[in-house]
């Protein structure tokens, strides 16, 4: 009898130190899952900075534009600095987003798109004891936000506001990375996790147009879309 609870005992004692293997200190881990962008988004009017040449910075009332969401594969690469605190390093397949009218430019349904990078570096406090199967963190960091092959393409929207050909640039810009979840331990090696992140960014789109009247002038145009998404990841890691 004493042999056996001896055992049972040891089994028990191994099985939390296995548990708590994927969350200790000198702990790397790799996860892959979803990612989930939902813009909270709202623009400022469209400005046209300057025709022909001439600056104007004049604001078209009532004009906008709005971001749809997006879904796409992400991965991360973390490590635990001491039983508590972890780093990790969150990127995706950069996602495709729908640039929409708002306001006026309501009428003309989509405006084109983007695609957006948003590598993200994370410092997370976990709560609870690394023999914890279920702990809940906090995170804070920062991510560096830039966007690709952005076009516009509905031929109403540059025939009737743009006047012209329109090529498109944006901006980049650093934003901090708010961040909440939870991972649970399934064993030595296997974990699962979900967390929410908020993102305060915003984006400066230039819109160039290109033989713009009878004159064929170029014409520079200026839209700023506050994103600030609410960035959701389920994924799925494994521990060495």
């Amino acid at each position: 009898m004493k042999l056996k609870q001896a055992i049972t005992g040891a089994v028990a004692a191994l099985a939390c130190v296995q548990a708590a293997h994927a969350q200790t200190a000198g702990t790397f881990y790799v996860t892959s899952g979803w990612f989930h962008f939902a813009p909270q988004s709202a623009s400022d009017p469209l400005e046209v900075l300057s025709v022909g040449g001439t600056t104007l910075n004049a604001y078209q009332p009532n004009t906008g534009a709005r971001i749809d969401s997006s879904d796409t594969l992400g991965l991360s690469i973390g490590y635990f600095v001491t039983d508590h605190i972890s780093t990790e390093f969150e990127l995706g397949i950069p996602p495709k987003f729908d640039i929409d009218g708002a306001d006026q430019l309501g009428q003309f349904g989509k405006l084109g798109s983007a695609r957006q990078w948003s590598p993200a570096l994370l410092f997370k406090w976990n709560f609870m004891s690394p023999t914890d199967k279920f702990r809940p963190y906090v995170g804070l960091g920062v991510t560096r936000v830039w966007f690709t092959d952005a076009q516009i393409t509905n031929g109403a929207f540059v025939q009737n506001v743009l006047h012209g050909p329109t090529s498109v640039s944006t901006d980049r810009s650093w934003a901090p990375v708010f961040n909440a979840g939870f991972n649970y331990s399934f064993n030595k090696h296997w974990f699962a996790g979900l967390s929410i992140s908020y993102i305060p960014v915003s984006v400066t789109a230039n819109l160039t147009s290109t033989n713009v009247g009878p004159f064929g002038l170029t014409v520079q145009t200026q839209a700023k879309i506050r994103l600030n998404p609410i960035v959701t990841f389920a994924k799925v890691g494994y521990a060495f």
